[in-house]
């Protein structure tokens, strides 16, 4: 029974069997505990009172079924899971119940944890779970991503360019791939091409392709990257870092829908979408003669921002367990899930990398990790302060100069310790890398050594 005087909460369909500390410490805060059964949606109503609890510890097949016919009727209805180590051995099925959850637990279950995630799954929108049903490219439930989605799916029918931004490691490829999907040329050729990765006495062979004897080594026709999208989308990723004659080239096939190889004066017509991503500033890349204007007025047809990862709340929780999940599928670990301290950590790391940096560390941290539960200290992240007063200051100055550390150390290792590179990628000079390097103590023969080690 709930406790008298507790304020209500809401009701927490359960599925599998409660404990009875667990149950009446549910009661006591206010939430009643409904043991779901094979008919879990009767009587459900989407909204801020009602959050679904996938209890994996002890579960059969028909459970399974159950969670996911009320997952594909309530696709808004906020879910939370709870799992002993080594559930997703027993049972593969779990996998499309965790990617549908928005928080994590481990036996034994932590109460006042389970409670504050109550709370947060009943000031989550539903509109905003709704937004990424059925984009299963899209992990989280933040209104900034919901926004995303909804872009997604309405630009994705509407045959015009697409100019994707956002920081490095955002998901600018993701969104274009769902784009893609969504699009009426789905089952046609999607082509992603990294401008900035392109020699520079290549680019235009590479987008146009070229005829055989147009130069040096060219021994045979070659079809370019934009020809081989025929019928279906291409990917110009870092376009700012595409060089002003192959941009003068492109925007005239953006115009025409026509391109020369090449070695070759004959205009060839190509019916493909185009979409272009950048972390760059091309406004500012177009104001300082980088970039030519007309082409970005062409390009910047529809616009989709990629939030980053800071601003995306809890969902770096989700991402987190999602990464872990299909890391396990693929290799044997002992992690299964994450400590409150490296939640609490992950929450309040900037992460400049996005969620590219996420994965990695992810991924690094479950082949170190000796615990069933992933700590900071596994995903080398600073704790995040607990207390007030100065102690709290002077840790969270700490962990600032860690994290700062550790994001110029990673870019410069990432870079192959290319200054110039590692620069551009930060959006900060060559002097504040070097500035940087000395202040944290960072030995650039030290690393490069290292580097070579390694590799």
């Amino acid at each position: 029974m709930e406790a008298t005087g507790a304020k209500p909460q809401g009701c927490v369909i359960w599925f599998g069997q409660p404990e009875a500390r667990e149950r009446s410490g549910l009661a006591e805060a206010g939430w009643h505990v409904r043991v779901a059964g094979l008919d879990a949606g009767a009587g459900v109503r989407e909204g801020g009172n009602v959050v679904a609890l996938a209890d994996l510890r002890q579960c059969d097949d028909r459970a399974l079924q159950a969670m996911q016919q009320l997952m594909a009727e309530h696709p808004a209805l906020p879910w939370i899971a709870l799992t002993a180590f080594g559930t997703q051995a027993r049972h593969p099925q779990v996998k499309r119940i965790l990617q549908g959850c928005r928080d994590f637990f481990t036996a034994p279950l932590d109460l006042p944890r389970l409670l504050a995630a109550l709370a947060r799954a009943r000031t989550v929108p539903p509109r905003a779970a709704e937004a990424t049903a059925e984009l299963p490219e899209l992990v989280g439930c933040s209104a900034a991503l919901a926004t995303v989605a909804a872009n997604l799916r309405k630009y994705a029918p509407i045959d015009l360019p697409v100019l994707i931004t956002g920081e490095t490691g955002v998901g600018k490829e993701v969104a274009a791939r769902v784009l893609h999907r969504l699009s009426t040329r789905a089952m046609q050729p999607f082509v992603a091409i990294n401008c900035g990765a392109l020699p520079l006495n290549l680019v235009q062979s590479e987008l146009f392709g070229h005829e055989r004897g147009a130069f040096t080594d060219a021994t045979a026709r070659r079809i370019g990257h934009i020809e081989s999208a025929a019928g279906g989308t291409i990917l110009l990723d870092e376009i700012g870092d595409l060089p002003l004659d192959a941009q003068t080239n492109l925007l005239r096939f953006l115009q025409e829908g026509v391109l020369q190889r090449v070695g070759s004066s004959r205009p060839i017509e190509v019916d493909v979408r185009v979409m272009a991503a950048t972390h760059l500033d091309l406004e500012h890349a177009v104001a300082a003669g980088r970039f030519r204007e007309d082409l970005y007025y062409r390009l910047n047809v529809l616009r989709l921002q990629v939030p980053p990862l800071r601003e995306r709340g809890d969902d770096v929780a989700l991402l987190a367990q999602h990464y872990l999940a299909r890391f396990r599928e693929r290799q044997a670990c002992a992690a299964s899930g994450f400590d409150d301290a490296a939640l609490r950590a992950m929450r309040q790391y900037a992460w400049p990398g996005n969620v590219r940096e996420l994965r990695n560390r992810v991924q690094r941290a479950a082949v170190l990790a000796e615990a069933a539960l992933i700590s900071a200290a596994d995903l080398a992240l600073p704790v995040a302060a607990t207390t007030h007063g100065e102690s709290s200051v002077a840790s969270l100055g700490v962990s600032r100069a860690s994290a700062e550390r550790e994001v110029i150390a990673t870019c410069l290792h990432e870079c192959r310790f290319n200054i110039s590179e590692c620069a551009r990628r930060l959006r900060i000079s060559r002097v504040t890398v070097y500035r940087l390097c000395k202040k944290h103590r960072l030995e650039l023969q030290e690393l490069r050594a290292h580097g070579a080690v390694q590799a």
